[in-house]
C-alpha cells in the first residue's frame, strides 16, 4: 500500500448500504469507491487498484462468487464478502472462490472495521519482504526457517502439525475452509478426514494457546473452517 489512506472498493446494489459504508469508512479516514453491479465493480477494481474490496454476493448482473472468481484471475487484494444469508454452503463457496472473509447483514460497525483492519494487515504482510515471519500473540512462526516459538521458546511440532500451522500462518487473518485445508495438508478432502483435521487443530491449540479451551489464536468459523488471528 502507498502512504496515502487505504482505498476501499464497495460493490453492492443496495443504495442504503453504499451510503452507510461510504459514511462509515470515510469517518475512519479511508478512501471509498462504490459500484452497484459486478461489471462496474470489476472495471473499478482494475482502474483504482483498491487495498480492500467489500463485495455483496447478491448482485443484479452476476453472482458475487463469479465476481470473486474473476478478480482472483489477476488480483490479490483482500476481499470481504457481504451476505444477506447466513448459510454455510454460501460462505464456503465464496471463500473457496478466493474471498478472505465474510460478514452477514446486518452487521455492526465495529465488527466491520475490525475485519477491514485484519484485511489491511494481510495486504501489508503480503507486500512485505518479511512476510515469512508471522507473529500471533506470543507465538512466532518463521516460515523460512521452519521454526515455531512461544514466548521465545521452541515448540516441537510433528510434520503434519507444522504443515497445518504453516498454511494457517501463510494466510493469517483469512478464513480457510475445511476443504481448502484438507486439500493443502492431506492432499485430498473427504468427509472421513474431517476428524483428523479437528484432532490436529486440537493438538496445535494444546501446544500454542494459553488456554486451549478458550482459543485466541486459532479460531473456529463454525461449519466453515479456521482462521489464525494475528
Amino acid at each position: 500500500m502507498s502512504g496515502t489512506a487505504p482505498h476501499i472498493l464497495v460493490i453492492d446494489d443496495e443504495q442504503q448500504i453504499l451510503r452507510a459504508l461510504r459514511t462509515i469508512l470515510g469517518q475512519h479516514q479511508y478512501q471509498v469507491t462504490t459500484a452497484r453491479n459486478g461489471e462496474e465493480g470489476l472495471a473499478l477494481a482494475a482502474a483504482v487498484q483498491p487495498d480492500v474490496i467489500i463485495l455483496d454476493l447478491g448482485l443484479p448482473d452476476m453472482s458475487g462468487i463469479e465476481v470473486c472468481q474473476r478478480l482472483r484471475e489477476w488480483a490479490d487484494m483482500p476481499i470481504i464478502i457481504l451476505s444477506a444469508h447466513d448459510t454455510e454452503p454460501e460462505k464456503v463457496a465464496a471463500l473457496d472462490a478466493g474471498a478472505d472473509d465474510y460478514l452477514t447483514k446486518p452487521f455492526g460497525v465495529e465488527e466491520l472495521m475490525a475485519r477491514v483492519r485484519v484485511a489491511l494487515r494481510h495486504r501489508s504482510r503480503s507486500s512485505s519482504s518479511k512476510s515469512s515471519l508471522i507473529t500471533a500473540g506470543n507465538v512466532t512462526i518463521d516460515l523460512a526457517a521452519h521454526l515455531v516459538t512461544k514466548n521465545g521458546q521452541p515448540v516441537k511440532l510433528t510434520a503434519t502439525e507444522y504443515r497445518l500451522l504453516a498454511y494457517l500462518a501463510g494466510n493469517a487473518g483469512r478464513v480457510l475452509t475445511h476443504q481448502a485445508i484438507l486439500n493443502h495438508v492431506w492432499g485430498y478432502a473427504e468427509d472421513s478426514q474431517m476428524e483428523y483435521l479437528r484432532v490436529y487443530i486440537r493438538q496445535l491449540r494444546q501446544k500454542l494457546e494459553d488456554d486451549p479451551r478458550n482459543p485466541q489464536l486459532i479460531l473456529t468459523e463454525s461449519g466453515v473452517g479456521y482462521r489464525l488471528m494475528t
